[in-house]
């Protein structure tokens, strides 16, 4: 059981039409009876179709929306496709999650990462800022080295700690349904905060209502990163419930 303030934080990913928002209510009606719904903050980050619309049904109630990445330039122009931090916030969001391992792998890079949390920052989003090794970098032991470069180069010339949540995501994890052991993911999590001071730091990585108990009792994390499980509310509600109890 934990007693302190803890983010949730749906990514639903390449998921989810108008229809799928019909099952918010079910998240909000929880909340609004929930005896803790005070040290909890939820963030949905849903397709940028969807954050107008979800923004729209999240209304009344404290949960925000957030976007899943944006474009690195502040500007308007001829980037077919993609959708700068400006336009994510004129619709609704309030986050955005930059850095994502999925993202890295078509080509992201720790410069391009960094003007784009600049870019997300000065657009008054909040910044979700991704990190985590690869399985062969883990192999190598080198996921400090990897943690430290990517931690160094993305927020390499930006103070705005409480604007950015960091979260740990170690690639081997993502949609495998595989977690560090307990011991190696709190040290993993103090190294990052060594590095870094005072920011959040989130744990990403197969999240499910079946691992949750031992991922909670890892006292240095201030909340969760989920994917999959945030589709589904009965989940991601179980997910919230059993943080608490």
């Amino acid at each position: 059981m934990t007693n302190k303030y803890m983010y949730f934080i749906a990514n639903w990913k390449m998921y989810g039409g108008l229809n799928t928002l019909n099952s918010l209510h079910k998240v909000v009606n929880f909340l609004n009876k929930f005896k803790k719904k005070k040290l909890i903050k939820i963030i949905y980050c849903p397709p940028s179709t969807l954050i107008r619309p979800m923004s729209k049904k999240l209304k009344n109630s404290s949960i925000e929306v957030g976007a899943q990445n944006c474009h690195e330039s502040l500007n308007f122009g001829a980037f077919t496709g993609s959708i700068n931090s400006r336009m994510l916030k004129d619709v609704g969001a309030k986050y955005v999650i930059v850095g994502h391992s999925e993202n890295r792998f078509s080509g992201e890079t720790n410069k391009l990462i960094n003007l784009k949390i600049k870019s997300a920052l000065k657009s008054g989003l909040k910044v979700i800022f991704c990190i985590g090794e690869t399985l062969k970098e883990k192999r190598k032991k080198k996921t400090k080295q990897v943690l430290n470069k990517q931690i160094k180069m993305g927020l390499s010339g930006i103070n705005n700690k409480n604007k950015i949540i960091i979260a740990y995501e170690p690639v081997w994890s993502i949609g495998t349904g595989l977690i560090p052991k307990s011991k190696e993911l709190f040290e993993t999590v103090n190294f990052i905060k060594r590095k870094i001071g005072n920011y959040k730091i989130l744990y990403g990585g197969s999240v499910n209502p079946k691992n949750i108990d031992l991922l909670k009792s890892i006292n240095n994390i201030d909340g969760f990163l989920i994917g999959g499980a945030s589709q589904e509310s009965k989940k991601f509600i179980d997910i919230i419930k059993k943080t608490y109890n």
